[in-house]
């Protein structure tokens, strides 16, 4: 082969490795002679070929990890966490990036850090806390945490997008005592809603039994003074028709005992007629008809004096 085909080949394949392909979401990281020399952005590069070489290839990507583990409250329960971690490379500056490259010596040295600082953060505001305020301070927590590692992640060249804390749990001892508590706290506020519903119906039913006895009570004494009201009027207008007959029979010059006869006489029949008894008693003697005929008499003055005064 001639020399000049060598040569050419060779030439094209150099011109070949001049370029480089960069994947979006990822950046380039390039070193001459293992230094630290720049950054290939995403898109197609150029680079001197067998001087710069790409060092490492670095995702831009939000990554995410599980994390569980478990830490030990201040009065000695143990406190089971499962959480969520997000984070992604701080920034696309070449400084950064560089830390990114350099600061460990692979991705699983970078993990291994990254869930032993959460872990430990965690730890380290639980072991302050009661076993009882755990399930409350989540929150709390989450930002413990991010204060504690934002500025350690930052000098690797990432940073805590966020924290999930997905899940709580306690010893199997520990969950069955808090059931215990719940139930019978529920227990505990049923009886007292109970308690203050029976009282709540008793007192309705006593407000209700006193307001029907008000409007019993106010009914029979509106009947009672009706009542009154008819036999007073009842009464009142006996009299004056007693007055106007004998008044009549003044005029015309008859003696008043004949109608006050025919008036005692028709209330008896009244009495025969209309009353549920078989038997009514009278005392036909002399004696009690001459009293009977004075009382009536002195009803008829009586009643003419009224008639006189209205």
């Amino acid at each position: 082969m001639s020399p000049m085909y060598i040569v050419a080949i060779v030439l094209v394949a150099l011109l070949f490795l001049c370029f480089v392909t960069v994947q979006q979401g990822t950046v380039a990281v390039i070193t001459i002679f293992g230094k630290f020399q720049r950054i290939l952005r995403p898109g197609l590069s150029f680079r001197i070929p067998l001087i710069e070489k790409i060092f490492r290839r670095i995702s831009i990507q939000n990554r995410s990890i599980e994390l569980k583990f478990q830490a030990i409250t201040q009065d000695q329960a143990n406190v089971n966490f499962s959480a969520m971690l997000l984070y992604a490379v701080f920034n696309q500056e070449a400084e950064t990036i560089k830390n990114v490259a350099f600061k460990f010596m692979d991705e699983r040295s970078l993990m291994q850090a990254l869930v032993r600082s959460v872990e430990g953060s965690v730890r380290a505001f639980v072991a302050t806390k009661k076993q009882a305020e755990i399930l409350s301070l989540r929150g709390e927590i989450i930002l413990h945490v991010k204060e504690q590692l934002d500025k350690v992640l930052e000098e690797w060249g990432y940073h805590l997008i966020d924290l999930q804390i997905n899940d709580i749990t306690f010893d199997e001892v520990i969950m069955r005592s808090m059931a215990q508590v719940v139930s019978s706290n529920n227990l505990k506020a049923a009886a007292e809603n109970e308690g203050q519903a029976l009282l709540i119906t008793k007192t309705k039913a006593a407000e209700a039994e006193g307001n029907a006895i008000k409007i019993q009570a106010e009914a029979e004494r509106q009947a009672a003074q009706l009542r009154g009201q008819g036999v007073a009027l009842f009464r009142e207008e006996v009299a004056h028709g007693m007055a106007k007959a004998a008044k009549e029979m003044e005029q015309a010059k008859l003696d008043a005992s004949f109608i006050l006869f025919s008036m005692w006489t028709d209330a008896i029949k009244h009495f025969a007629e209309n009353g549920k008894g078989n038997t009514i008693f009278l005392d036909g003697s002399n004696d009690n008809m001459q009293r009977t005929m004075k009382e009536l008499m002195s009803i008829s003055q009586s009643s003419k004096i009224v008639q006189d005064n209205r």
